[in-house]
């Protein structure tokens, strides 16, 4: 089996993910999963769409990660995970859909306004 790969986005997070057959290996930015996310429950979340076809230690990841903070990195990876398993098997689309790991969150940063402090926050109003 040659390389698939995907890309999963989240907020300003952006994951190239690659996987091919192997022992279950995650490895992230050149580095282990449980060393680049320490929190269990980010490791969790990114591991998702395996556990949930219980493929979990039949194939190596190699993911690039940039932007976004940790939790935007966790589900850019784990939306590229997805990606990417439906990619190998067309089949598992309907597990993962029901899941929600095949939906692109769109949720992202506002922008900040001119003459606010915030994208909704105003300075304080003076009426004299």
């Amino acid at each position: 089996m040659e390389v698939i790969n995907a890309i999963g986005r989240r907020k300003a997070a952006v994951a190239r993910v690659f996987v091919s057959e192997g022992t279950g290996k995650i490895i992230i930015n050149k580095r282990e999963l449980d060393n680049y996310f320490p929190s269990t429950i980010l490791q969790y979340v990114v591991k998702q769409p395996l556990n949930k076809l219980e493929v979990a230690e039949k194939y190596d990841i190699k993911i690039n990660l940039n932007g976004g903070g940790y939790k935007g990195q966790a589900e850019a990876a784990r939306l590229g995970i997805a990606r990417a398993l439906v990619k190998i098997n067309p089949e598992d689309k309907p597990a993962l859909r029901a899941e929600g790991f095949m939906t692109r969150d769109p949720r992202v940063v506002e922008r900040k306004k001119p003459g606010q402090p915030k994208a909704r926050k105003r300075f304080q109003f003076s009426k004299r």
